[in-house]
């Protein structure tokens, strides 16, 4: 898997990409992160690449032409499987739709800043429109890293162990249950007997009621309308 992230502070970028697992997995090469300045690509003597709104308006709009150069140029390296805008106005970006993500092969990710971009290159260029929630931020870098980990995290191999993924909050349409770990009582405070019978079945009964206990209390939407999973 190959993602390359077009951008105006591919500073920003560097470091959620070097640390930790998204690191190791390209340590291992199964995903390859590569970063783009879009200033790389513009003809305007100072650098620039955005230009005032036709018709007028508050706030400054990325212009269509280097992004066309990036973009182009990229393609004419190799395919994409997809060209990802991420916009405060996209679709919300969840579980289910990581897992889809993770099939994929190459993706380009265009981070947007100002006003956003010129609408022409959400025509004719992106192929989906990504939100990680409804609020705005300075620019899309940081939803983009978002978006690449819990993708990366997802491809076989990334994790050491691959069925943790699995069991994941969202994964399967509900939160996931409390987790303890040692000590097992600590200033009084004890974890549930269960988790100490040795009894495997007993032990996924209480993950589950818990899990839908969780789910209920904050996520109740995820439920289906007996309640019940």
């Amino acid at each position: 898997m190959r993602f390359d992230i077009i951008t105006i502070h591919p500073e920003l970028l560097s470091g959620p990409f070097s640390h930790s697992i998204l690191k190791r997995a390209q340590d291992k090469g199964l995903v390859e992160v590569h970063f783009h300045d879009l200033r790389d690509y513009t003809l305007d003597k100072h650098n620039r690449v955005d230009d005032y709104q036709f018709g007028g308006g508050a706030g400054m709009v990325m212009t269509i032409e280097p992004i066309d150069r990036c973009i182009s140029a990229l393609k004419a390296e190799r395919d994409y499987d997809e060209v990802i805008y991420m916009t405060p106005d996209g679709e919300q970006f969840d579980q289910p739709m990581a897992n889809r993500l993770s099939t994929k092969g190459n993706m380009i990710i265009l981070c947007g800043h100002y006003k956003g971009i010129d609408q022409r290159v959400r025509d004719h260029f992106i192929t989906k429109e990504i939100s990680i929630g409804d609020y705005v931020l300075t620019g899309g870098e940081l939803a983009a890293a978002v978006v690449c980990d819990a993708v990366i995290r997802l491809i076989p191999g990334v994790i050491s162990d691959e069925t943790s993924a699995l069991f994941d909050s969202h994964q399967d349409g509900m939160l996931a249950p409390p987790v303890y770990t040692r000590p097992a009582e600590y200033k009084g405070w004890k974890i549930p007997d269960v988790l100490l019978s040795g009894n495997e079945r007993l032990i996924e009964d209480w993950r589950h009621e818990q899990a839908l206990k969780r789910t209920q209390e904050r996520r109740p939407d995820y439920l289906s309308d007996d309640g019940m999973k």
